[in-house]
Parts: structure tokens; sequence; C-alpha cells
């Protein structure tokens, strides 16, 4: 293994040390979920740039340089192209796809605002996803329509629908709900550029009205809706609001390890 991580590039162990992964580089199912779940226990979801209107970038150095140099998150657009990346320099065949978010949503979507991943491991394709501030699979998705698969307490599967292609579906209160939908048109990293300008810029779009953070921990998970900071564990929800940006700042850094300057 360390002659392998030896051959790959600096940004490429840089990344892997961010995540925590220390496992092998095999190009296996197995290692590509490792890989995700290492993802969502370490790098957040966070849309603080947005906010502060600093102008997001997309193109794979910049990328880095945030996320793994600085330790920050991002959403969908900045995580799942940095993800891909890296798949792609392990080895992994990756398909970028654009989707349609609909949970939370009350009619159709009028636009499709988020990036997944189709990605190929051992002879099987593969949804993989680590762009989502809400909960989400934590391992990759077997893409295989109405096959029930367990993680954990939740459960996920995929269905198809004439219209929308593939469904990425949740079973919570006792029936499926539709978190998005996507089709198999190949995207290229271009293609996002205006929907990440929408998301950044229009009145209508969510990532310009609060602040939204999220992470997965052993135990649950945290985020942050607003002001609030929600601690999510096994015995229950603690939640609070700083009083100081000073109190905020720490927050930040203790629950999400986000260091802002």
């Amino acid at each position: 293994m360390n002659d392998i991580r030896a051959q790959l590039k600096p940004e490429v162990n840089a990344y892997l040390t961010r995540i925590g992964f220390n496992g092998p580089i095999d190009g296996s199912a197995s290692t590509l979920a490792e890989l995700q779940e290492r993802h969502l226990h370490t790098v957040p979801y966070e849309n603080l740039d947005i906010l502060q209107r600093i102008p997001l970038s997309l193109e794979i150095p910049d990328l880095i340089e945030k996320i793994v140099v600085h330790r920050r998150g991002g959403y969908c657009f900045e995580l799942n192209a940095l993800f891909g990346w890296l798949l792609r320099e392990l080895g992994y065949p990756v398909t970028d796809f654009v989707a349609r978010f609909w949970r939370d949503e009350p009619d159709c979507p009028p636009k499709r605002r988020h990036h997944v991943l189709k990605v190929e491991a051992e002879g099987s394709s593969y949804l993989c996803d680590v762009g989502v501030g809400g909960i989400v699979p934590r391992r990759p998705i077997l893409m295989a329509e109405g096959l029930e698969q367990q993680q954990g307490d939740e459960l996920y599967r995929l269905e198809r629908d004439r219209n929308y292609g593939w469904i990425l579906a949740e079973f919570k209160r006792e029936s499926w709900h539709w978190i998005y939908s996507f089709t198999e048109e190949v995207q290229l990293q271009k293609d996002f550029v205006m929907a990440t300008f929408w998301c950044e810029n229009s009145p209508d779009s969510i990532f310009i009205k609060n602040r939204m953070l999220a992470i997965r921990t052993n135990e649950g998970r945290n985020s942050v809706a607003g002001d609030e900071f929600r601690i999510f564990t096994n015995e229950g929800v603690r939640s609070f609001v700083p009083d100081t940006e000073e109190e905020y700042k720490e927050a930040l850094r203790v629950h999400f390890g986000i260091e802002l300057n």
C-alpha cells in the first residue's frame, strides 16, 4: 500500500489525509464505500462563502486549496467535483450527472441544482454523493432498480420514472419519499457553472438565505440552520445559539473543524 501511495500525486495523498483514509488503494467497492463514509465524517457541507458573497470556483486546484489545504467544506458542486476528481485519480471510472432535488419540495423543483456521481467498481455501477446537507446515504448505492439498501437505521432504494429517470428514495414515516432524481445525460464540469451561479446569486436560491452546515459524526450528525447549532447523538439532540461572534467561531471549530479567518 505504501508503494501505491508513493506513486500518487501529493495533492491526492493530502486529500486522503484530510479525510482520514488509511485503507488500501485497490479500486474495490469496499474501498469506495470507505472513501465516501470517511469524507462525510470529515468534510462539512457548508454555504458560508456564498453568504459572504465570495464567488465559488469549481476548478480543481481552487477546490484543493479550499477544502484540503484550508480544511473548509462546501456544497454539492464543490464537494462532488473534488470527490469525483479524487476517485478518478485512484482509478475509478466516474460519470457526472445533474439532479433535481425533491426533498421538502411541495411541487416539482423548478431547477436541477444538484451534482451526483456514477462510479464503477468491480463490474457494478454505484451512485455516490458527498454533497447533501441533510441525511443521505453514507455509503454508495448500488444502481439496481427497486433494491432496498439498508444503511444503519436508514433505508434507501433507487426507482425509475419515465420523466425524471433515476429516483433516490428514502423510507421514513412508513412510506417512500423522493430525495432527488437524475437522468444519465453526461455532464461536463463546465455544465455546472450556470447551475452554481444560480445557486449563488438567485433571490430564489435557498443557499443565500441562511447558514447551512452539516457533518456526520460517530454518534449521529452535527448541523447548523440559521444561527442554531444542533448536535445529534445517541442521547438525543442538543441545540444552542452562540451569544457572540467568538462563540460562533469556536462552535464552528469544535463541531465542524472549520477555522474562519
